[in-house]
């Protein structure tokens, strides 16, 4: 009798699989285009995001699969390019500027029950300036595993748009953008 309890479990197990949720690629806020084209004159590089714990390609969501990044990129990574993305929008990006701007992601998580994703991120100025920034992206979830799961993974592109938003529209931001 065990045996095929046991058998009937791994059969199941086997054909069940897991679910894979992917984010949207990121689209840039035209919002935070205008907030940046307000600093005219501003020529930015962008260096590299770090993770201050372990980078992360995927988060799991309640057992039932992962949310994934497009391409397979760090969760820092897709931020990274997220903020090179609006900055050359706005025509504020340039390799080879004077300042170069670092990012660390302290910290990426999401609740599925609650419908949130709180991100906290520390961007660095060549010129020695600093912001901490915080967003905590608030959506509609479900009681359902598989619909709460996707619904957070289309989630992660809107909050990563607020975090930028609040980086660009910190009243600390010009400091970091600066020459020495």
């Amino acid at each position: 009798m065990l045996k095929k309890i046991g058998l009937v479990t791994l059969v199941l197990l086997g054909v069940s699989g897991c679910s894979t949720y992917s984010v949207n690629r990121y689209a840039v806020s035209v919002d935070n285009i205008s907030s940046l084209k307000k600093m005219a004159d501003s020529n930015i590089n962008v260096g590299e995001f770090s993770n201050s714990g372990e980078s992360q390609t995927s988060i799991m969501c309640r057992g039932v699969g992962p949310i994934k990044t497009p391409d397979g990129q760090s969760f820092e990574g897709f931020i990274r390019k997220a903020f090179i993305d609006e900055l050359k929008m706005a025509e504020a990006f340039d390799g080879d500027a004077p300042i170069t701007l670092t990012g660390i992601l302290d910290s990426i998580d999401f609740s599925s029950a609650s419908g949130s994703w709180d991100i906290a991120m520390t961007l660095n100025s060549s010129n020695g300036e600093s912001i901490s920034v915080k967003e905590s992206y608030s959506f509609t979830s479900s009681f359902y595993g598989e619909t709460a799961c996707n619904q957070t993974a289309q989630a992660l592109m809107p909050a990563v748009q607020n975090l930028i938003g609040k980086i660009v529209q910190n009243e600390n931001f010009p400091k970091l953008i600066k020459g020495a």
